[in-house]
């Protein structure tokens, strides 16, 4: 065989080896439970997971059939970043997962399991901390997911508060300001107010905070209304609260463990984050702390009320 016959030999070689290697494992990474709609799980199992990671793999068995979750809400950001995720527009997130009949048998199973050994959990008082975690999530730009860029009035520099409402706290030394010539990226609406993440007046820091929409002049962009959980939570440890999750991390202030909190969602970049509700100096402030921070109140969560 001549050089040239070896080095064909060679790439065949490689090209069967590499159509040997299973194309499914950068794909089942994406999923918590990858086969959840193909067999039935064990109580065993399913006892391997945490207990939050345990909501979200419940909520994939909706998922895969474009179950649409609410705007805001910890599955809608989790599961809008997933690339087999498509939501069925004829649906509605007030339907009530019990209801929802595209789910196979044995789906609807895995579905009982997994709340029954959630609801174990609770009365045991454990969420399993060392049982496994959610999966890394795709890599994409570090602004939180769901956030997407929106086309505003230019010429504008409106008032940006932490949570919605004027008499809410406001960085910068209460003179928090977002100039409509920049690059805004927009979640959705809350009670008349605009959820965006916007470049701060200087540079290399950016914000998540709320816009008066009555003071903002053209059309409003078409985004959904926001749903939060609302749940009571506490700080575990020491923990810094900011306004920057795409960047900096930058702290608003610092809550020391034992806090209590409201908890109201849960939104991911590279990294997962809690987003809160509290208080700095007595004002309403909502702002992100890393995910895993809390002790979260979850008797009564999305996908089991």
């Amino acid at each position: 065989m001549n050089r040239f016959g070896k080095w064909l030999s060679l790439i065949l070689a490689l090209s069967v080896l590499v159509l040997s290697i299973p194309m499914t494992a950068g794909a089942d990474s994406l999923y918590i439970i990858p086969d959840s709609d193909k067999r039935l799980l064990t109580r065993d199992e399913v006892w391997q997971y945490k207990y939050d990671t345990l909501l979200y793999a419940f909520n994939e068995i909706y998922a895969r059939h474009g179950y649409k979750f609410e705007t805001g809400s910890r599955c809608y950001n989790w599961f809008t970043q997933m690339p087999w995720y498509t939501p069925n527009e004829n649906e509605t997130s007030k339907n009530h997962h019990e209801s929802y009949s595209q789910c196979s048998a044995i789906e609807n199973a895995n579905r009982d399991l997994i709340v029954d050994v959630r609801r174990e959990m609770r009365a045991l008082g454990t969420t399993n901390p060392g049982g496994i975690g959610m999966p890394t999530p795709p890599a994409n730009v570090n602004k939180p997911r769901g956030f997407e860029y929106v086309t505003l009035k230019t010429g504008m520099k409106l008032p940006v508060y932490s949570a919605p409402s004027s008499a809410a706290f406001r960085a910068n030394n209460g003179k928090a300001l977002v100039n409509t010539n920049g690059a805004v990226y927009a979640l959705g609406y809350d009670s008349g107010w605009m959820l965006m993440l916007y470049e701060a007046n200087y540079a290399g820091q950016y914000r998540v905070g709320y816009v008066d929409t009555a003071k903002m002049k053209g059309r409003l962009p078409a985004l959904d209304q926001l749903s939060w959980d609302y749940s009571s939570a506490r700080v575990v440890s020491d923990v810094n609260l900011t306004d920057d999750p795409a960047l900096t991390g930058n702290p608003m202030t610092r809550l020391p463990a034992g806090t209590q909190v409201t908890y109201l969602s849960t939104m991911f970049n590279n990294t997962g984050w809690d987003y809160i509700e509290t208080t700095i100096n007595g004002q309403t402030a909502r702002g992100f702390v890393p995910a895993g921070s809390l002790d979260i109140d979850q008797t009564a969560e999305e996908g089991e009320g």
